[in-house]
C-alpha cells in the first residue's frame, strides 16, 4: 500500500472571519513538495483543519522552516485563536465494498 506523509492543522479562528483567513493562508509560491491540499471547516466557521499530504517529512520540514511559510503564518495570525498541529505518516484503509 502507499504510504502518505501528512501535516495537520486545526486552528480555531475569530467569530467571522473564514473568509479573510482562507485568503491569508494561500501559500506564494506553493511549495514543492506539496501533493494535495484539503481544508474543512466548521458549520460556524470557527474551526478548520487543513490536511496537506508532501513527498516527505524532509520536504515538509523545509517548507515549514521556510521564510514564505512564516510570512503566511504572520498574514493568518490575527485570525487564529488556537492552533493545534502534527505530522503523521499514513495510508488509505480499504473499505470492503457494499
Amino acid at each position: 500500500m502507499e504510504e502518505h506523509f501528512v501535516w495537520v492543522t486545526t486552528r480555531r479562528l475569530q467569530p467571522g472571519t473564514l473568509g479573510e483567513f482562507e485568503k491569508a493562508w494561500r501559500p506564494d509560491p506553493y511549495p514543492q513538495g506539496l501533493c494535495r491540499a484539503f481544508a474543512y471547516w466548521s458549520q460556524d466557521g470557527q474551526e478548520i483543519t487543513g490536511v496537506l499530504f508532501w513527498d516527505s517529512q524532509e520536504v515538509c520540514g523545509s517548507w515549514r522552516a521556510s521564510e514564505p511559510e512564516a510570512r503566511r503564518r504572520t498574514a493568518v495570525a490575527p485570525y487564529v485563536v488556537e492552533e493545534r498541529e502534527g505530522f503523521y505518516r499514513g495510508r488509505e484503509l480499504a473499505i470492503p465494498p457494499k
